[in-house]
C-alpha cells in the first residue's frame, strides 16, 4: 500500500497535548495530530484552533484525531473525511486518563459557554 502524500506514519506525536496551548497555559476541547510532522494541536471547537492554524502555516494538509478510540483523518486541501487511514507511530491518542476538555486544572468552570 502506498502512503498518501501528507502522511508520514513513522513520525511520533509532538506530545500529549496541544503544543501551543501548553506553552501559554491554555486549554482545549479535542486534540488533532498532523499526519505529516506529528504536531499536536487543538481542534476547531477549541478556543485557539491550533491544529487548523498549523495546517495553514505549514502546508501540511492532513490531520488525524488524537482522541482515544478515534481513527479518522481530515484533509484540509480537499475537505474530505476519511474514516480510517494508515497506522501512525504511537501513541495514537492522548492518555485515556486525560480529561476532555483538558488538561486537568486549566479548563475554566464555564468552558461550555466559552465555545458558543
Amino acid at each position: 500500500m502506498t502512503t498518501p502524500t501528507g502522511i508520514d506514519p513513522a513520525v511520533p506525536p509532538s506530545g500529549t497535548g496541544c503544543t501551543e496551548c501548553d506553552a501559554v497555559g491554555g486549554w482545549w476541547f479535542h486534540l488533532r495530530r498532523c499526519a505529516q510532522c506529528g504536531h499536536i494541536g487543538c481542534c476547531d471547537d477549541s478556543p485557539a484552533k491550533h491544529a487548523t492554524a498549523h495546517a495553514h502555516s505549514s502546508g501540511h494538509p492532513i490531520i488525524s484525531s488524537f482522541e482515544p478510540g478515534e481513527n479518522w483523518f481530515w484533509n484540509y486541501e480537499t475537505s474530505e473525511l476519511y474514516e480510517s487511514g494508515p497506522d501512525l507511530a504511537p501513541p495514537v491518542s492522548h492518555p485515556a486518563d486525560q480529561p476532555t476538555p483538558g488538561p486537568a486544572g486549566r479548563v475554566p468552570a464555564n468552558w461550555a459557554e466559552t465555545l458558543r
